[in-house]
């Protein structure tokens, strides 16, 4: 059989695949430019890590400060690319978003995981409580803890939250819809809410009765929420860009991944929080465990 060159071989038209018309590109995928942000990522990580290093052994705090300097600037960086991508290039076609949408989820399903780490932690110290000198009848909460009202500030962070669930909701629909500004409105008031919640739960710190080194309930308690909290600020800094894309109109209704991504992270960290809220707010002060 005769050899056939790439050339010579028929190509669907390339605006079957989604790729642009009269682009000339005969498939669907994107193939990304040459771009510095992974390796500078990797250094500006490597700095932030051995600046945190060096401050927890009694070092000055300048490395650790310019390695997250350093991370912003990639993230803004990177960012503007991607963007400039989808926005300008349309180098996002249907079979690019199919593969940004597994991607996110599987990054999605991989924080699940990590806050899985969090709450076996915290259900093993509370179902299985140690006998130590504060402790002789290894109960739970151990008795040395005054544990926060679950029904006053965790509550309404919770109300918060789940408020925030809706507006970025409202948002969606109406991008679905073409209304725009009405989409930057609810946007707007997700962030707001986003930092209300941060806010509150700074204040709840601040004013908690124990402190992190004071056992395995305060370790528990302040991992496990603070690593949510620290998710929070991350979700709000995404529906933020988010935000301003907006109101620039770089989302459509045919095209919006940018935000839907933004969404599934925000409802993630809404249900995250739920969980949360019942089992150390609610169930884990409760008393209901023992060592018996």
């Amino acid at each position: 059989m005769a050899d056939i060159t790439h050339a010579q071989m028929p190509h669907p038209p390339a605006s079957a695949h989604g790729a642009g018309e009269g682009s000339g590109i005969p498939h669907p995928y994107h193939l990304v430019k040459p771009s510095p942000w992974p390796l500078l990522g990797a250094f500006a990580a490597g700095l932030f890590a051995t600046g945190m290093v060096i401050y927890m052994h009694g070092g000055g705090w300048l490395l650790a400060a310019l390695g997250f300097a350093s991370i912003l600037g990639v993230m803004f960086g990177w960012w503007r690319d991607v963007i400039k991508e989808a926005v300008r290039e349309k180098a996002h076609t249907p079979v690019v978003k199919i593969g940004l949408r597994y991607g996110m989820a599987l990054f999605i399903a991989s924080e699940v995981m990590f806050f899985a780490a969090f709450f076996w932690a915290f259900y093993d110290a509370a179902l299985y409580p140690k006998v130590f000198a504060e402790n002789p009848q290894g109960v739970w909460p151990p008795p040395n803890i005054t544990v926060l009202e679950t029904f006053h500030l965790p509550l309404m962070m919770t109300l918060i939250l789940l408020l925030s669930g809706v507006t970025v909701t409202w948002a969606h629909h109406a991008i679905l819809e073409g209304r725009n500004k009405e989409a930057s409105r609810a946007l707007g008031l997700t962030v707001l809410l986003g930092v209300m919640f941060t806010f509150f739960q700074g204040w709840e710190y601040a004013h908690a009765a124990f402190g992190f080194t004071q056992g395995i309930y305060p370790s528990t308690f302040y991992m496990a929420t603070g690593f949510h909290g620290f998710h929070v600020i991350i979700g709000t800094i995404f529906l933020a860009v988010c935000w301003f894309r907006t109101m620039k109109g770089h989302f459509t209704p045919q095209s919006h991944f940018g935000f839907e991504a933004a969404a599934w992270y925000w409802h993630f960290v809404d249900v995250v929080w739920l969980f949360l809220f019942v089992s150390i707010y609610w169930w884990g002060s409760l008393g209901a465990a023992s060592g018996h």
